[in-house]
């Protein structure tokens, strides 16, 4: 989260920078993860850029107030977890936790990374606009009292968390908490009450959870994480529980009430209302498109359930049911426009629209596979949930091809046949493949000791078209996790090794 140490530390930085020109080839709105690595690939092709950005620091959500705070609270909490257990011997005595160091290291790490972009936005030329942007035209921009003219404006402004229904359980800062102020605690809650069991809400119960907090989630749909494959989601459900999380699935909130510093919630599943009480309640609803302030109706432009429309190319649509509604010089990227909300899905707009801007290539689209009548796309944008165990998936779910009616093939590889994971001791999970009855490959979904970093292999499979064979006449490193997708896809065309 922005702190005011973390504003003083960058803003010398920040008075380095040149705004003297009001006319760019580029100007986007935002700099986030989308909004920022556009602006420093086109400044790299010799385009004029300027970034205008209402936060004090760069980087969006992900890196203030998302993804890497989050991420280095989960790493310190998992260290903190294996120490207290102690593993193969070891034993540490006296352990005990310091919140407010672990909320320094995490400034830390978002302090070095903040520096890092002003120093690429220094060394490519780019101009850095504090203020929120307001269009005035499809080439013209206000930020405060100026005007900037651009050739072409990409609206990147991100998105923010999705308030809950009810006014009772508004959040506060107090009692009610966006991931935002959960990332931010200065204590470790007795009780926390978490709505919503996609991957904000799993990951922040499972840093607290670890940390000593007892800790309930309620979700609304009948499994966690419900976008992932079943199977994964099942398997997540069960060592969650075993790790001592409640999770409450196929469950309503109606209201909250707060009395004597505590918080009650009022729920309801199957007809039976229940109560909880917690000192905290994290609402981790999701997040839905930020246009506040924007004036992309002056455009003509009409929101589609508040996501700016657009086409292949990125280009905003005045109408989403008309593909040729086209705005001139107008792009959006990221969490504003359609697709997942994540921070390497709007890094990959920013280089599509680009791409289009300057002519020419910089992503890969796969080609679709023909099965029988229907044709499928898969999604290569991979997926992650950053909990102990991890989960990873990057293409079809096996539910969605069901539901097409479509014939496939899977093979599901366990980590407890894995020799490194067995070394690890943290061999619960698998990977399991799916594929056309050809073997090409369509689906991969992980659980286990670091997918994350394993998902990519995969990913770059299904995205250049490979089938099951091509990835076995790899050669994998023994012992690595990474052999676990070689097993996995000899299970697809034949059998595994090793199990």
């Amino acid at each position: 989260m922005f702190t005011k140490k973390l504003f003083d530390s960058l803003l010398n930085i920040k008075r380095q920078f040149s705004t003297s020109s009001s006319k760019y080839d580029l100007l986007v709105l935002g700099a986030g993860p989308g909004g920022y690595t556009m602006a420093i690939k086109a400044a790299q092709h010799g385009l004029k850029v300027g970034v205008v950005e209402k936060r004090p620091t760069l980087g969006g959500t992900c890196l203030n107030c998302g993804c890497i705070p989050s991420k280095s609270l989960l790493n310190t909490s998992h260290l903190y977890h294996l120490m207290k257990k102690g593993v193969n011997g070891l034993r540490i005595t006296g352990l005990e936790t310091d919140v407010g160091k672990m909320m320094e290291e995490k400034d830390s790490v978002m302090r070095t990374l903040n520096m890092g972009i002003f120093g690429l936005f220094k060394k490519n030329k780019i101009d850095y606009i504090q203020g929120t942007a307001c269009f005035k035209s499809q080439n013209e921009v206000t930020v405060g009292s100026k005007v900037l003219l651009a050739d072409k404006v990409v609206v990147a402004t991100g998105s923010e968390v999705r308030p809950f229904p009810s006014e009772s359980l508004k959040v506060d800062g107090k009692y009610f908490l966006s991931s935002t102020e959960t990332l931010c605690l200065d204590k470790v809650p007795n009780r926390l009450l978490v709505i919503g069991a996609g991957a904000i809400g799993l990951e922040l119960a499972s840093v607290w959870s670890r940390l000593g907090s007892k800790v309930d989630i309620f979700e609304f749909n009948n499994q966690i994480c419900s976008v992932m494959d079943t199977d994964v989601c099942v398997t997540m459900r069960k060592i969650l529980e075993k790790q001592g999380l409640n999770i409450h699935t196929g469950t309503k909130v109606l209201n909250a009430k707060v009395t004597n510093n505590t918080v009650t919630l009022t729920t309801e599943s199957e007809g039976k209302e229940m109560s909880y009480v917690g000192d905290k309640v994290l609402v981790a609803m999701g997040r839905v498109p930020y246009t506040e302030g924007l004036g992309i109706d002056k455009l003509g432009v009409t929101l589609d359930y508040g996501k700016v429309p657009t086409d292949n190319n990125l280009r905003v649509l005045k109408d989403p049911k008309d593909p040729n509604s086209v705005v001139e010089n107008v792009y959006a990227i990221g969490d504003v426009t359609y697709g997942p909300m994540l921070a390497h899905k709007a890094e990959e707009d920013g280089l599509i629209a680009l791409g289009h801007i300057l002519g020419k290539s910089f992503v890969h689209h796969p080609q679709g596979v023909t099965l029988g009548s229907v044709q499928v796309v898969p999604n290569v944008i991979p997926s992650v949930i950053y909990t102990e165990p991890e989960i990873a998936g990057v293409g079809e779910t096996e539910q969605n091809l069901q539901k097409l009616g479509v014939k496939y093939k899977k093979s599901v590889f366990p980590f407890m046949a894995n020799s490194r994971a067995k070394i690890y001791n943290e061999s619960d999970g698998f990977i399991k493949l799916l594929s056309t009855e050809e073997n090409k490959l369509l689906g991969a979904w992980m659980i286990g000791p670091h997918v994350s970093e394993m998902i990519h292999t995969t990913a770059l499979a299904i995205t250049y078209g490979a089938s099951s064979e091509d990835v076995t006449r790899m050669c994998f490193a023994h012992p690595s996790l990474s052999e676990a997708i070689k097993e996995s896809s000899l299970g697809i065309h034949f059998k595994p090794l090793h199990f």
